[in-house]
């Protein structure tokens, strides 16, 4: 393995040990396929406890299919979605949206990731016109792809909205847990018990080796999903290996710990940089991610020793992703070599 410092994703770590002791404890003999097995009942037992025992939980590969499909159940291909400008959903997943579902996605301008009720009231257009895209969802993601959080307030006047024009509220929630750790809340109460209808969410990026659900607050919009799952090939055979991540990780809380550390990490990285003679901190750090302008010629400097992605190819700043493996002696290195950089 390469020894380089990573801080361009989470998706980047390895594999909690906690994850790790839970695959290995249902390796053992055989169990039903396709979910119908004790360690998926017990995965979905845990979810529920989470997110509310009326909830539908199902688990798939990756955050990708979870986002497509939890939009495929819910919506038409006439349909649009609405959602900020550096969403997951229209800038990182090649089209999927558009390519499976075949809706239109409506990015809407957001500095700092969020969406506001005048935002999406202002993309309500067209409305019963045959000849138009008719909204149906507002898409949003907590964490942001920003790093910022939206509070639960925000989100439940975003949803109040949405329900009072007939739409629906999709939450991409690839970093749920990272806000939930943030605000010091319940996932749920940033989830259904602010409005969200469908949520994507994650887990691979808070150390599991890979795997995401499905969560729908309301049975009825789940009613077809085993048939889009299955149909988007998204149904595992040996079940028990997705379901079993989900047990380690959320027996013990071991998703708070992870979530915590990494937003910790952040903080550091952030309060590091900020230090640094002609580096600005551009975004609130609210998560696990750190947004930064660095002098242009430092950027090729720095990525022979540590990897991260340049957020913005117009200009020099860039994205800084801890998770549950950083530690405060990366972070040092990562800041020395940036004022070592710099002078």
């Amino acid at each position: 393995m390469s020894v380089f410092t990573g801080f361009g994703s989470d998706n980047h770590a390895g594999v909690h040990p906690a994850v790790l002791k839970a695959l290995a404890k249902v390796n053992g003999g055989y169990a039903v396929a396709y979910g119908d097995d004790e360690v998926t009942a017990q995965a979905t037992s845990l979810l529920q406890k989470m997110f509310g025992r009326e909830s539908e939980i199902f688990f798939l590969y990756n955050g990708t299919g979870a986002n497509i499909l939890g939009l495929r159940s819910v919506m038409e291909s006439y349909q649009s979605v609405i959602c900020s400008d550096v969403a997951h959903l229209t800038v990182h997943e090649c089209c999927g949206p558009e390519s499976f579902i075949g809706c239109k996605l409506v990015p809407v301008p957001t500095p700092d990731g969020k969406l506001t009720v005048d935002l999406v009231k202002s993309c309500l257009v067209g409305v019963g016109d045959v000849h138009m895209a008719q909204p149906r969802v507002v898409s949003v993601t907590e964490a942001t792809e920003r790093g910022t959080v939206y509070r639960p307030g925000e989100l439940r006047r975003l949803s109040r909205f949405a329900h009072e024009h007939g739409l629906l509220v999709q939450m991409d929630g690839a970093r749920l847990c990272n806000a939930a750790a943030f605000l010091e809340v319940g996932l749920n109460e940033l989830a259904g018990r602010v409005g969200v209808d469908v949520l994507s969410f994650g887990g691979t990026k808070n150390g599991m080796m890979g795997g995401e659900a499905v969560v729908f607050f309301d049975s009825e919009l789940a009613g077809c999903f085993p048939f889009f799952r299955k149909q988007g090939m998204q149904l595992a055979s040996k079940m028990r290996y997705l379901s079993a991540q989900f047990v380690g990780m959320f027996e013990g809380d071991v998703w708070l710990r992870n979530a915590r550390h990494a937003n910790a990490m952040a903080r550091l990285l952030a309060e590091g940089l900020g230090e640094v003679p002609g580096v600005r901190v551009t975004q609130k750090v609210e998560a696990n991610m750190v947004f930064a302008l660095l002098p242009e010629r430092v950027i090729p400097v720095l990525l022979k020793e540590f990897f991260f992605h340049r957020f913005d190819e117009r200009r020099a700043e860039v994205r800084l992703v801890c998770s549950f493996q950083t530690t405060a002696v990366d972070v040092e290195r990562f800041v020395g070599a940036v004022r070592r950089a710099v002078r």
